[in-house]
This record gives structure tokens, C-alpha cells and sequence, in this order.
């Protein structure tokens, strides 16, 4: 919390923010990121359809960038989710383990 109000954080450099600054037209007075983005929303899910774990949401196409969306909810510092990578090695290796002959 900062001064007693709620905080979120910022999707990209993970910095601490009010509530009041995720308007359509803020930015993160770090890295000068839009703040109201997909990837900042505590409905962003990149596994799910649409990236969006809201189902009546319209479809967002440039996540990183601000938007309109009236589901949108910053995310909490202790929710933030961590981006997920798919890791290309380990992907190969379970391809490559299904596949093999025996």
C-alpha cells in the first residue's frame, strides 16, 4: 500500500502503483508503459482463449497496449502472474521421448 490506498503493479517493470492510475490514457512513470493493458488485468491469462479468463470479454488483440475493456481490474502485487515461457528444449524432449522407437 502506499499512503494508506491500494496498490497494483505495473506488467512491465513490476512497479508499485495506486488504483487511480490505470486510466485509459496512464502510464507507468517508470518505463512510460500503458497501464490499463491485458497484462496488467487480474483476468489475463495468456493460456486461456483470447488470453482472457472473462468469456463475455471483447477480443483484445495488442495486449500491451491501453484499451477500453470494461472487465478490466489491476492486479494486486501479490496476484501479478508471472509470464510463462514455453520452454523450447523441454518441449522438444517430450516430442522426442513420445516418438521414439523402441
Amino acid at each position: 500500500m502506499m499512503n494508506g490506498t491500494r496498490t497494483a503493479t505495473c506488467w512491465n517493470c513490476g512497479e508499485t502503483l495506486a488504483l487511480d492510475h490505470f486510466g485509459r490514457h496512464d502510464d507507468c512513470p517508470k518505463c512510460h508503459l500503458d497501464t490499463r493493458v491485458c497484462k496488467n488485468c487480474f483476468m489475463f491469462d495468456p493460456l486461456c482463449y483470447n488470453s482472457c479468463k472473462e468469456i463475455q470479454a471483447e477480443r483484445v488483440v495488442e495486449k500491451e497496449e491501453a484499451n477500453f475493456c470494461d472487465f478490466f481490474k489491476a492486479v494486486a502485487p501479490s496476484s501479478q502472474p508471472r509470464p510463462r515461457k514455453p520452454n523450447a528444449d523441454a518441449s522438444r524432449q517430450a516430442a522426442e521421448a513420445l516418438f521414439k522407437s523402441k
